[in-house]
Formats: C-alpha cells, sequence, structure tokens
C-alpha cells in the first residue's frame, strides 16, 4: 500500500502524470492530501469521511487513488447530470493521464432504458389522445431504430420526465424477465453486464439505495465485489436513503397494474369481461382518491388526513374494488403469465393498504404527497443510521463519503450520526482560494426580518440595488416558489438585464443561456442551490433571501422533531438548524468556483446576527471580507463589474 501512496503523490507532483497531460493542472497540496488518506482506506477498507471544500479538486483526487490503488470501484454521485459530467467529462481525462486502460461503465435505474417490450405494446396500442405524449412517442420511435445503449436521457426534443416515458420503461413489477421475448437484446441487462466487467462504475445514489432497500436495481451483485464505494454530494444521502428504506404505494402503480390488467384482456382473455370491468373500476377509484387532494399537488399528515370523511370514503372504495379485482383474477389463475404476474402485485398491493389503514407506525412517519397527477402515500423510518450501519459492516469494502458541505459548527457529529458512522476517519480540507481578497459577504442593517409583512418589498427593492451596482451577473436563490412567484412579479418590470426563472426552462438550459448573456439575472430556487458550477464574470453576485430552513410543514420533520421532543432533546437545535447550515453553505458554495473569481455574498435575513442559533452559521460560511454596510458590497460590486466590462 506504501507503494500505491508514493504512486499517488508523483501523480499529482509538478512534473508528474496529471500536469503532464492536462494544461494548466497545478499541484494543490489539499488535493494530493485527500488522494493519499483514500488510499490508505482502500489498504484498510475503513470508511473516511472527507470534506473538501470548493477548490480542493476532490473528483481527480478521488478517482486517481482509485485508479492506481487498481481497486474496483463504485462511485455513486448525487443526480444524474453530475453522474455523466463525472462519466464523461472528469474520468476520461484521468484515464488518460495516467494512461491505464481501464474499463469504465455508466449505470442508471431502470426507468432509464428503453424496454422493447412495453415500447412495442405501446405502439400496437396506438394513439393515446394527448398530443404531447403523441409527439415524444414519435421522438422516441425515431431515435430507438440507431440507439446502442438505449438511454432515454439521449433523445432529442423531450423533457426528462415526459409522461410518454411511463409507456416505454418498465418497473420492477411488470418486468417479466427472462420470459421475455426481448430479454437477449434487453438495454438495461446490457448495462448491468457492462457494469459488472468494469473497473469503476458510475452510478447515482437513488439508485444505489433503491438496490439496498429493495435488491431491485440488478447492481446489488455489484457491491458486495467492490473494493471502494464512493459518494460524493454525500450530504445528500441521509435524506434519499431515509426514502428508500420506508414502503410507498402510490396511484401510478395502482394505474399501471389497471393497464396491464386491460391489456390481458383486450390480448389473451376476451372471455373474461369482468377483468376489463374490475381494472377500470380500480382505475377510476385511484382517480377519485386523488381528486380529495389539492389541484396543483400538497404533501402532509397521512394519519391526520384519514380523519377527513371524503378521504376515507375514497380510500375505502379504493380497498373495496381492489378486493374485487383479486377476486376476478383468482378465477382467472393459470391461463396468462402476465396476469399470474399482475395477481402478486396485487397482493403485495394488498398488503400495503392494511399498512396505510392506521395511518400511524412507531419510529417511522406516515405522510402523503400529491402531485398534479398522481397520489404518493409513504412511511419513513426517522433514522437510519442502524439499517445503514448494519449494511455497510457486512461488506469487505473501504468506504469514501465526501462533499464540501458535511461539517455543522466544525465537527462531522451530525452527519456520522446520521448514518451511524461513529468509527469513521474524518478529514477536514480547506478551500485553496482566498476568499479576504476574492470576496465580500453582507447582511444589510434595516432590513425587515422575514415573517414581516413588508419584507418580500423591502426585499425587492434591495436586490434591484444590487444588480443595478453589478450591471447583472447575479444569481438569487429563494427558499420558497412563493417568494420565486412574488419577487419575479416585483423585478419583473423594474430592471433593465435579462431575467430568466426557474420553471421557464430546463435547469442545464437556463445556466448556458445564463452563462452566455454574461450579465443576466436568474432567480431560483431548490435544485438551483446545489450543483450549480458558473466559473468567471458571468456570476458576480449571489443573493440569498433567507436562512433555509426547512418548511415546518414537512411531515417528515414534524415526525423527527416529535421524536426529539419524546428523547427530551431540543428538535430545532438538533434537526433544523443542521439541516439548514448545510443547505446555506451549499448556496454561498456557487459563488467563488476558481482562483480568479469575485464577488459579493448577499443574505437578506437579519436573524443571523439578531439570534443566538446565529453563530452556528456564522461559522460555517467561508472566510470572506464581512460588512453590514450595503453601500461597501454596492462600491464593490461596481468595481468588479467595472472589470467585467
Amino acid at each position: 500500500m506504501g507503494h500505491s501512496v508514493t504512486d499517488v503523490k508523483q501523480s499529482f507532483a509538478s512534473g508528474g502524470a496529471l500536469s503532464d497531460a492536462i494544461e494548466g493542472f497545478q499541484e494543490r497540496e489539499v488535493q494530493t492530501q485527500m488522494a493519499c488518506a483514500v488510499t490508505e482506506t482502500v489498504g484498510t477498507k475503513q470508511q473516511l469521511i472527507v470534506e473538501a471544500q470548493t477548490g480542493t479538486g476532490k473528483t481527480f483526487a478521488y478517482l486517481v487513488s482509485a485508479i492506481v490503488s487498481g481497486a474496483k470501484t463504485i462511485v455513486s454521485t448525487g443526480t444524474k447530470a453530475l453522474q455523466e459530467q463525472l462519466f464523461y467529462k472528469d474520468l476520461p481525462i484521468v484515464k488518460k493521464a495516467l494512461n491505464k486502460p481501464l474499463k469504465t461503465a455508466l449505470l442508471k435505474g431502470r426507468a432509464n432504458y428503453l424496454c422493447i417490450d412495453r415500447f412495442k405494446r405501446a405502439q400496437r396500442q396506438g394513439a393515446t389522445g394527448n398530443e404531447l405524449i403523441e409527439h415524444d412517442l414519435l421522438q422516441i420511435k425515431r431515435w430507438s431504430s440507431h440507439t446502442i445503449g438505449g438511454d432515454l436521457g439521449d433523445v432529442p426534443g423531450i423533457q426528462e420526465n415526459s409522461p410518454a416515458l411511463a409507456f416505454v420503461t418498465s418497473t420492477a413489477e411488470n418486468c417479466t424477465g427472462r420470459q421475455c421475448e426481448y430479454f437477449e437484446e434487453c438495454y438495461l441487462l446490457r448495462a448491468r453486464r457492462l457494469a459488472m466487467e468494469a473497473d469503476i462504475i458510475v452510478v447515482n445514489h437513488h439508485l444505489f439505495f433503491a438496490d439496498m432497500a429493495l435488491k431491485d436495481t440488478g447492481f446489488g451483485e455489484l457491491i458486495p465485489q467492490s473494493d471502494l464505494v464512493i459518494f460524493d454530494e454525500a450530504h445528500q444521502i441521509p435524506d434519499i436513503a431515509c426514502g428508500y428504506f420506508g414502503q410507498s404505494l402510490s396511484s401510478r402503480r395502482l394505474k399501471e397494474l389497471a393497464t396491464d390488467v386491460s391489456h390481458v384482456y383486450y390480448t389473451e382473455l376476451k372471455d373474461t369481461k369482468q377483468l376489463l370491468k374490475a381494472a377500470q373500476i380500480v382505475e377510476r377509484c385511484s382517480d377519485q382518491l386523488r381528486l380529495c387532494f389539492a389541484h396543483n399537488g400538497e404533501r402532509g399528515d397521512w394519519g391526520q388526513v384519514l380523519q377527513r370523511q371524503d378521504v376515507a370514503n375514497a380510500f375505502e372504495q379504493l380497498a373495496t374494488n381492489l378486493d374485487f379485482l383479486y377476486q376476478v383474477i383468482k378465477l382467472s389463475l393459470g391461463r396468462s403469465d402476465t396476469l399470474d404476474n399482475c395477481f402478486e402485485r396485487l397482493l403485495e398491493i394488498k398488503g400495503l393498504f392494511d399498512l396505510f389503514r392506521s395511518g400511524q407506525k412507531i419510529g417511522s412517519s406516515v405522510w402523503y404527497e400529491a402531485t398534479r397527477h398522481h397520489l404518493q402515500l409513504n412511511i419513513s423510518p426517522l433514522s437510519i443510521a442502524d439499517k445503514f450501519k448494519e449494511h455497510i459492516e457486512t461488506l469487505d469494502t473501504a468506504w469514501l463519503f465526501t462533499s464540501a458541505t458535511l461539517k455543522v459548527d466544525d465537527k462531522f457529529d451530525h452527519f456520522k450520526q446520521q448514518l451511524g458512522l461513529d468509527s469513521a476517519k474524518t478529514l477536514s480540507l480547506e478551500s485553496p482560494f482566498d476568499f479576504q481578497k476574492q470576496s465580500m459577504f453582507c447582511v444589510p442593517r434595516y432590513l425587515p426580518e422575514p415573517s414581516n409583512p413588508q419584507y418580500v418589498e423591502q426585499l425587492a427593492q434591495t436586490i434591484s440595488v444590487l444588480i443595478e451596482a453589478s450591471n447583472g451577473g447575479v444569481l438569487i436563490l429563494v427558499t420558497s416558489f412563493s417568494t420565486l412567484n412574488r419577487l419575479q412579479a416585483l423585478l419583473e418590470n423594474n430592471i433593465s438585464q435579462q431575467l430568466l426563472v426557474q420553471g421557464s426552462d430546463s435547469k442545464q438550459k437556463l445556466l448556458k443561456e445564463f452563462v452566455e448573456d454574461g450579465d443576466a439575472v436568474l432567480l431560483a430556487t431548490a435544485s438551483f442551490w446545489e450543483g450549480v458550477d458558473i466559473r468567471g464574470d458571468a456570476l458576480r453576485c449571489v443573493i440569498i433571501d433567507k436562512l433555509p430552513f426547512a418548511s415546518p410543514d414537512d411531515p417528515l420533520l414534524k415526525a423527527r422533531l416529535e421524536d426529539k421532543k419524546k428523547q427530551g432533546i431540543e428538535g430545532f437545535d438538533a434537526v433544523q438548524v443542521p439541516q439548514a447550515v448545510i443547505a446555506l453553505k451549499q448556496g454561498a458554495g456557487r459563488l467563488i468556483r476558481d482562483q480568479h473569481d469575485q464577488g459579493a455574498l448577499v443574505l437578506c435575513d437579519t436573524r443571523i446576527i439578531t439570534r443566538p442559533y446565529g453563530r452556528v452559521f456564522l461559522q460555517s460560511l467561508p472566510d470572506m471580507k464581512r460588512t453590514r454596510d450595503l453601500k461597501q458590497v454596492i462600491n464593490y460590486l461596481e468595481s468588479i463589474a467595472d472589470e467585467a466590462s
């Protein structure tokens, strides 16, 4: 292993493999330090947690150590976009620089691959009566004739959440496996086979945990074979994992079952009219249940909402008709493989129905989420620490958890507790950027608190002044869609720069437009707090409306706070503050992305100064020049804007 560490150091040294192959590569002590720590972890099969701040070069650090140590590696990232960047951009550079003949593979979840059987079936069934779906199915048809990998992300001209995708992908439930006549040509299987043979496999957190909990993704057999598992953007893991360690039931699942039963009637069992009738009633009843909730979506405590008469009635009506479907299918068992498969699925759904009937489960939160088209019922465990710890300890593998934002109040305790990583080693790497020189942080005086009715108007005025001073190049991050809509209305006719707003186009397109314009203003929430990497003059100012505390109505958060209260622990400090600190660090991290960037970070929430918990937030932010005087920021932004132009 000592030999590997020496090789890793040499790769990063000036005159080493990376500086020879990559133009402008500079040796960074923190990067080498991280790579050596990862290499040692591979040798000892331990767990390592690394907070590597922006500019450390963590991706190259872990890729080089994985390749040099010869470890069979699984890298899991936060999103599909990051997964693709890692696979198509970063990995090839490192592979080429180190001159190692490695097999690499990209593996996504089942819903990303074209299912030939479902696709042919959709074509046989013909028109859906929906123009958008028809258009997207046509695009998929054109693309399908020349695709090699079958990854639906490559279909040109369709949105990633297109409703057409449900028609051409399989779920674990409706996949017939070896019985399928297209089994040998299956794109999903092909992707899995390539992954089995690869030295480095790139996956995403959703796929990883779906497998760990459900054993469905078919990549479960890969995990025990790997020498190293790397979680990048590891701060997202506790929330994502929580979703998979619970149980859920959605109206989409019920409708898919009903569609498949109807299909059996039309293609195989024309003599059983009852099948069609029972399937149609289930579909109608699941729509009725969805209609009990707000048209544009809502979420809340399932136990509470089940007290409502309309919800209870719709739920029981659906249960009764699932029983009817059960009786009808039972009469035709053994006559059709597809119908037998539907029967198995129905049994599982009925079991879940019994779980959701009471609306409560000890140690879990039972909640619902209604989106525009579907309703999903969820049971989420309040903590996954025990399960996760048990899983990790059964495998003889090294584990790396890394992100720019893992520490709260200068400690790793919060992250370690969430995942039960008591014995993990930790390493904290400072950013090589000179924040004092490159940036300024301001919490403007005289702003009202966010709960004040005048707050959004005053916020809009402050933002307008800052936009004028910097002549655009501004990213505004807000904590809710309602603030986003109000600010859009207030800013739209008040600024001369182009205003780009989240939701008007895909994230990738908006970011591209923002960079190309150079002086635009981007107003966004949710997913834009993370994974946005804008270098250079296009981004000169980041404005955050308020401390990003999770909504107090969030059912899972409510349940966690209740749970802490029972243990005699102050939930606000133990749950809400750490979550918000990490989210704020993520947002602040959008500003300075390389050593030539300059800019101002403005937080319009005076609570960071006036409340006791503010200290933890301030402590977690980069060491920027600090001021409360808006005038100073205006002068600073004007000087940057002059340089940029």
